[in-house]
């Protein structure tokens, strides 16, 4: 996968290398959607100007960015860039009061993006419209038979991580099942919305998110092993009574 896909962001923050203290906001340009849970955070459109000065640190570099509205900083993969050149930052993310332990500095407000462009990136979408409709397919656009339950100890169907959530946060779970929304590099991860056949369409119990550093595609069937996570609040009204996190994806066959 391109270097964008493997941005690290979530997952150095949740070893404490950096901190967000305060949710993230709604990025440059964009309007609050009413969303229901189980959809990843909103992304803003592409931020370009001329680097005004630059700083490294961990797996990032920051970036003070003159743009047309104004000065802006911008947290990117880790590259190598120089004072005075032209850069777009993909998929910004809005983050205030963000603390880099790092650099020991708190940014008052800070986008986190890439410098390598995903499929619509930048595209906002009309108040209360699926906020990935530019890059990603609804569920419904892929059919989902009855998925082979993966193998081993830890293997479980989607609706019986669903039915088992409260026992399960915190341990590893193996799912196979088939990809019926990706987004990718969003807040440095990839959010990966899986099906078996499983479960309740009506309670929400037949679909399960996934975030990962590796990729998937549309309508592929893969594995994934990865921690649960209940109750997770990111913020902007972006909770998941369920997810999976920091998943490994293991691919078994594309349909």
């Amino acid at each position: 996968m391109r270097r964008a896909l493997s941005f690290t962001l979530l997952a150095t923050l949740s070893a404490g290398c950096e901190s967000k203290s305060e949710a993230a906001k709604v990025p440059l340009g964009q309007v609050a959607a009413a969303q229901a849970p189980a959809e990843a955070p909103l992304i803003g459109e592409p931020i370009s100007g001329s680097v005004l000065e630059q700083m490294s640190a961990s797996t990032y570099t920051y970036l003070r960015i003159k743009t047309a509205k104004g000065e802006v900083w911008a947290a990117v993969p880790a590259a190598s860039i120089t004072t005075g050149s032209s850069v777009t930052v993909y998929s910004p993310m809005l983050m205030s009061k963000f603390e880099s332990k790092t650099l020991k500095r708190t940014f008052d407000e800070i986008y986190f993006g890439t410098l390598t462009a995903t499929p619509a990136a930048g595209k906002a979408p009309a108040s209360g419209a699926d906020p990935h409709a530019g890059v990603s397919q609804p569920a419904a656009s892929v059919p989902v038979g009855k998925v082979e339950k993966a193998a081993g100890a830890d293997a479980l169907t989607i609706s019986e991580a669903w039915a088992q959530k409260a026992s399960l946060a915190g341990k590893s779970v193996s799912i196979r099942g088939t990809v019926v929304k990706y987004n990718a590099g969003v807040m440095g991860k990839n959010w990966i919305h899986l099906q078996d056949g499983s479960g309740d369409a009506k309670l929400g119990t037949h679909d399960i998110t996934v975030t990962s550093l590796d990729g998937a595609a549309m309508g592929e069937t893969i594995t994934i092993t990865g921690t649960v996570r209940t109750n997770k609040d990111f913020g902007a009204g972006y909770s998941y009574a369920v997810i999976i996190e920091d998943a490994k994806v293991v691919r078994t066959r594309r349909s």
